[in-house]
């Protein structure tokens, strides 16, 4: 029998948590239940109990009810819950995860969900699932779904809601993913719209070279879903084009991937081809969105949502020494390639972003701070350029049959 797992407050949501867990089971499924409500009595008995919670977290259930923090006890229920879940998965005892809440419930449920690998179902009612789900979500496949109402009793909108979303997951629990006829070794890389002709060049080649490729749009949360694949142990490969979300990092852009982005590959010794994709623009939501220390910088508009910020001469120079010194942390085959000509579309002659002092300032610091164990390779080229990205990955495929050989 598939089992599903139930997180959540019920000493504050009991009714509604209650209900799915009817429904759940109405549909053939077991279900496994955890109280992570702190202040009251649970409206039911749960499988594993808020003090059982607690304690995993590192505190104890009566510690964080004298001490009334709200925020100290959603830190150590999201950590207790995360932690049990992730023992129960390895036990084999979930097969899908479904939590409900307003923002604490939606933190601890998501924090719980963000433990179990990729193919998990996993689903959270929110009422904030129609605002920027990203802190939520992070790199995990978590299906959000806007509660309309507030998750506050049964109603007629309610019961709706909640009947889909437990029907929902016990679907998705029920169901068996269907086996590849033929499963091919995993490669990464990593795009923007400004580096496609690039990508897609690289990607056709070594799809005809018998790896499937995976493509992560460079919007931060694809670098740190490629970088989670990565750790898992996913991926053989890397074709790292891309690496704009170091703009964002950097100036404070919207697409960040955090600090420890090129560290996954270079820690796990898989081959990889690194490059400077998109290494001018830092992104930015609607044009009005643009904080007011960067107004008179050189803006272009790339449509009603997102902007773009050319990098400067010292962002670049910044760059240049952060991503050599993730280069060097390789314990395994790396090459950095320089497309001497622009680092996008739109950072060619004649183009918007061009800008040849700022590209020759990331190239000097790439070439000054990385040390030998990495191959630089230089051409007189723009990144989209056809041979270009052919040389990065035939060298990717280079790497690898020599590090398989």
């Amino acid at each position: 029998m598939k089992n599903v797992l139930i997180v959540g407050t019920f000493d504050t949501k009991g009714h509604e948590f209650q209900f799915i867990k009817e429904l759940i089971e109405k549909q053939g499924l077991s279900t496994t239940t955890i109280n992570c409500g702190v202040m009251g009595e649970p409206l039911f008995e749960p499988d594993i109990t808020s003090e059982a919670v607690a304690i995993a977290g590192g505190s104890s259930l009566d510690e964080l009810q004298q001490q009334h923090d709200r925020g100290l006890g959603i830190d150590v229920m999201m950590a207790g819950a995360a932690k049990i879940t992730r023992e129960l998965y390895d036990q084999g005892k979930v097969d899908g995860v479904i939590s409900l809440g307003g923002s604490a419930g939606t933190t601890i449920g998501t924090f719980a969900m963000r433990s179990l690998p990729v193919g998990v179902p996993k689903i959270m009612v929110s009422t904030v699932a129609s605002g920027d789900t990203r802190p939520y979500v992070g790199e995990k496949d978590i299906t959000m779904m806007y509660s309309v109402v507030d998750i506050s009793g049964i109603n007629s909108i309610s019961n709706h809601i909640l009947a889909n979303a437990a029907n929902a997951i016990a679907g998705m629990a029920s169901f068996d993913i269907p086996e590849l006829k033929e499963e091919k070794p995993l490669l990464a890389a990593t795009m923007f719209g400004v580096t496609t002709p690039c990508v897609t060049t690289a990607r056709e080649y070594l799809e005809d070279q018998g790896y499937e490729v995976l493509v992560f749009h460079a919007t931060g949360a694809g670098g740190m879903a490629m970088e989670s694949l990565i750790e898992a142990g996913f991926i053989k490969g890397v074709f790292d084009a891309t690496t704009t979300e170091w703009c964002d990092e950097v100036a404070g852009g919207v697409f960040t991937a955090g600090p420890t982005r090129l560290e996954a590959a270079a820690k796990a010794g898989i081959p990889e081809v690194v490059s400077v994709g998109a290494l001018d623009m830092v992104n930015f939501g609607a044009i009005e969105t643009v904080p007011e220390k960067y107004k008179d910088r050189n803006l272009y508009k790339h449509n009603a949502s997102v902007t773009l910020m050319r990098t400067t001469v010292d962002e670049c120079s910044q760059m240049g020494k952060i991503i050599a010194s993730k280069l060097n942390m390789a314990t395994g085959p790396v090459a950095l390639f320089l497309p001497l000509k622009g680092v996008s579309a739109i950072d060619v002659e004649g183009a918007p972003f061009y800008g040849p002092e700022e590209d020759a300032e990331l190239f000097a610091q790439l070439r000054a701070n990385i040390d030998d164990q990495v191959e630089l390779v230089e051409m007189d080229t723009d990144i989209n350029d056809e041979a270009f990205a052919l040389a990065m990955a035939e060298k990717l495929i280079t790497m690898i049959e020599k590090k398989n050989a």
